[in-house]
This record gives structure tokens, C-alpha cells and sequence, in this order.
């Protein structure tokens, strides 16, 4: 985000930001990212938050910062792997000028800091909920019975996941970043 903002790129894309993990009450983990976005005058276009986070308190880490919370062509909140999750974005928006003129607005009154358009993966690719949502909840249990945490557990938790859902959750990690690319933002 930094090199981006330095480098004159107001908007970029990623597969799905980070956020708050799971258990952050206790751990502090929380991603960079957040707090970059909260400083960086950036758009950030994803198919959300990783859904091995918890996406209820990256949202209000978000709100807290001032950071909003775009949806592109939906309310709710879309979970990487997943069109939908439980949570609400911020702001509808459905059109790429309607986006830009919310960076401009935020930017022109002086508000630093980016923005997240949340791009929901495309149905072909998504995941069901159900699916992804046990292998989640599995990988996380493991992580804890086998002490992965911090910097590691991200990359722990991911293989897990890919595992446990058969190669599926990779195929679908894939697909955003094809997304991001076709939705002329």
C-alpha cells in the first residue's frame, strides 16, 4: 500500500485483505494492513476479508478507523471464499464512478487513509458456506491443539483449509484475483 500510495496508484487489487484473527481478544493479532489502510490514501478491491479471520471484528476495526467498507454490488460483506458473509459492508456502491467519486469525496475533505471495495468472488467459484466454514473451524482447532500461532498461523491455517476441503479452497483463493482484474475499477 505504501509503495502503491508513493508511487501515484490510488487503486489496487489482492485477493482478499487481512484482518482480525480469531481470538485477537487475547492475542493482539491483528493484521498490518488494517492500520496502513486506516493512514494510506488507497483503494484496496478484494473479494473481502480472508475467511479464516474474524470478520466481525476486522469490520469494526475498519468502522473504528475510519476506514469504509465498500460493497461492489452488495450489501453484505462478501468472506473471500464465500459471496456472503453474516456481515453488512459499510456502503452499497455498483458502479466504478460512483466508487470513484467516494475516494474523491474521502480525499478531497481532508479524511486520510483508504478504502476496501468488497468485490464478492464470482458464483462459479464460491464455496458453500457449510464447507468452508467446518474446514475452517477445524483448521483453527488444530492450530491451537498445536500451538501455531502469530505470523504462522496464517499460512498454517490456509494449507489446512486447502487441505481439508480437497484442493477446493485453492482453486477458489485463485479465482478473485481474475476478478479483481475484469470489474473496471
Amino acid at each position: 500500500m505504501i509503495i502503491a500510495a508513493l508511487a501515484g496508484i490510488k487503486v489496487f487489487a489482492t485477493g482478499g485483505i487481512g484482518g482480525v484473527h480469531r481470538g485477537a481478544e487475547h492475542t493482539f493479532d491483528i493484521s498490518a494492513d488494517l492500520q496502513e489502510l486506516a493512514h494510506t490514501n488507497v483503494t484496496v478491491v478484494c473479494a473481502g476479508a480472508k475467511s479464516i479471520l474474524d470478520l466481525g471484528l476486522t469490520t469494526e476495526y475498519l468502522e473504528t478507523f475510519g476506514v469504509p467498507l465498500i460493497g461492489y454490488r452488495t450489501q453484505a460483506l462478501p468472506a473471500f471464499f464465500c459471496r456472503t458473509s453474516p456481515f453488512d459492508v459499510s456502503i452499497r456502491l455498483d458502479s466504478a464512478q460512483d466508487i470513484a467519486r467516494a475516494m474523491a469525496v474521502k480525499w478531497q475533505t481532508g479524511l486520510n487513509g483508504g478504502l476496501v471495495v468488497a468485490n464478492p468472488i464470482p458464483e462459479q467459484f464460491a464455496m458453500a458456506e457449510e464447507k468452508i466454514n467446518a474446514s475452517i473451524d477445524q483448521a483453527v482447532k488444530e492450530a491451537e491443539e498445536q500451538g501455531v500461532v502469530g505470523k504462522e498461523s496464517t499460512p498454517f491455517l490456509l494449507a489446512r483449509v486447502a487441505e481439508l476441503t480437497g484442493g477446493d479452497s485453492l482453486k477458489s483463493n485463485i479465482q478473485p484475483g481474475v476478478q479483481q482484474r475484469c470489474t473496471g475499477l
